[in-house]
């Protein structure tokens, strides 16, 4: 079903309802408490963890599209090629986020089969390259 792939979800969408989601479609999932510990994954800074999950070669799942304008993040996905995909609408609440993930999964698979590093919006019915 995932084509092999494991996920990484960013702080930002949180520990409980969108990986559970995730999980439910029979994607193999890992949040950053999981990773990193509740206490150090919070001051972890994030070209850190984008490097670690880029070498793993999980996908990123996160709503911080930033990262993408941030010089030390930047050459983070850049040197460890990572795919990533990043909501559209912070505002969107955690039962929103998961829907829009599930929703969108099978587009977000079928993009991941190429190699990073790029960030890819993901909207209500598509996804949409942000970055590069």
């Amino acid at each position: 079903m995932a084509d092999g792939f494991e996920f990484f979800i960013d702080r930002s969408l949180g520990r409980h309802q969108v990986p559970q989601a995730l999980r439910a479609i029979g994607l193999i999932v890992h949040t950053m408490a999981e990773v990193y510990g509740e206490l150090a994954g919070q001051r972890l800074k994030d070209e850190v963890w984008l490097r670690d999950v880029g070498r793993r070669g999980w996908i990123v799942l996160m709503k911080d599209d930033a990262i993408r304008r941030r010089p030390a993040e930047r050459e983070a996905l850049i040197a460890s090629a990572v795919r990533a995909f990043c909501l559209t609408n912070a505002q969107l609440r955690g039962a929103e986020q998961a829907e829009r993930l599930v929703r969108n999964h099978r587009r977000i698979l079928k993009q991941a089969q190429r190699p990073g590093p790029y960030i890819y919006g993901v909207h209500a019915d598509r996804i949409v390259r942000l970055w590069p």
